[in-house]
């Protein structure tokens, strides 16, 4: 659903996208798709919650934190790794224990985490956002390895968003929000250092880019709220397909499934009016399409 004043740039593709879990999620973000266990990961930032999706069943386990939680990503030796506010944590689904490993911005108080993802050698990326100069530069991007450090690794960010990696491991793509751009830069997967920092794509200023994934052939699906759209660019940035929701609000995308061929997205309620929550039954579900291509298998966190 089109929020905005603008049209879409290139014709929409007619695509089926279904409902699969009714909820009512405030911010639905961060889905990830757990191989191992064949769940989907995904939190509600503001209602404080981590989500474990089954499309087997249809069934959601639903986690409660004591403060906002911003991403989260399955560990190698078990449970989940957490991000809340500004710290980084360990969290024991089986006794719901919440062990903190690290803290960022203690000296920004405003500051929050946002969206965050793992890059397949297990170190976790997340960056940071004012939570009320959500549109000042004033975020930074962080890396999580093994040894539980935080690593700055850029700054002066307009609100960190979605992150992922080309199938080559060579380039990582970065969103950063309020700027209206996702930005790529130079990948060093063995390092984990990023160099030469370049638009991949700008997106219209009525909207703007939101969480992101990168699929087998290399391109990259862009939920865009208020334009209530995924978009899916080719290689060198170019818009190849529109799919068009049935929401204004599409927050992140994450492929899952056996096969890795159900694109999963999350959507909010958060900013809508009563009346256009009305006209929009569907914000704060979870929603899935069939894309006819198929993602890339995510890795767990080395720790």
């Amino acid at each position: 659903m089109n929020r905005t004043n603008v049209q879409h740039e290139i014709k929409p593709t007619p695509t089926e996208v279904t409902k699969v879990l009714t909820a009512k999620m405030q911010i639905g973000e961060g889905p990830v798709w757990d191989a191992k266990s064949q769940r989907l990961l995904w939190v509600d930032i503001v209602g404080q919650e981590l989500n474990v999706f089954n499309p087997t069943d249809g069934s959601n386990r639903t986690y409660k934190f004591p403060d906002i939680v911003t991403s989260a990503t399955p560990r190698q030796a078990g449970g989940v790794l957490v991000t809340l506010r500004r710290s980084v944590a360990f969290f024991d689904p089986a006794t719901e224990k919440l062990e903190t490993i690290a803290e960022v911005e203690a000296d920004m108080p405003g500051n929050r985490f946002n969206d965050g993802k793992t890059d397949r050698q297990g170190r976790h990326w997340a960056g940071t956002m004012g939570d009320v100069d959500w549109n000042h530069p004033i975020g930074n991007l962080y890396r999580i390895g093994a040894d539980k450090k935080p690593v700055k690794m850029a700054e002066k960010i307009c609100c960190s968003n979605g992150i992922g990696w080309s199938p080559d491991n060579k380039t990582m793509y970065f969103c950063e929000s309020f700027a209206h751009v996702i930005h790529q830069y130079d990948f060093d997967a063995a390092t984990g250092d990023i160099a030469n920092r370049r638009p991949f794509t700008t997106v219209n200023t009525e909207s703007f880019p939101d969480g992101l994934t990168v699929d087998a052939e290399g391109f990259v699906w862009s939920a865009q709220p208020v334009f209530g759209r995924i978009v899916r660019y080719d290689p060198a940035g170019k818009m190849e397909r529109i799919i068009e929701l049935p929401v204004s609000r599409g927050t992140s995308v994450m492929f899952g499934g056996p096969n890795l061929d159900t694109l999963y997205v999350t959507t909010m309620r958060t900013t809508l009016e009563e009346a256009q929550l009305a006209e929009e039954p569907l914000a704060g579900c979870l929603l899935a399409i069939e894309p006819g291509v198929r993602g890339i298998a995510e890795a767990p966190f080395a720790g």
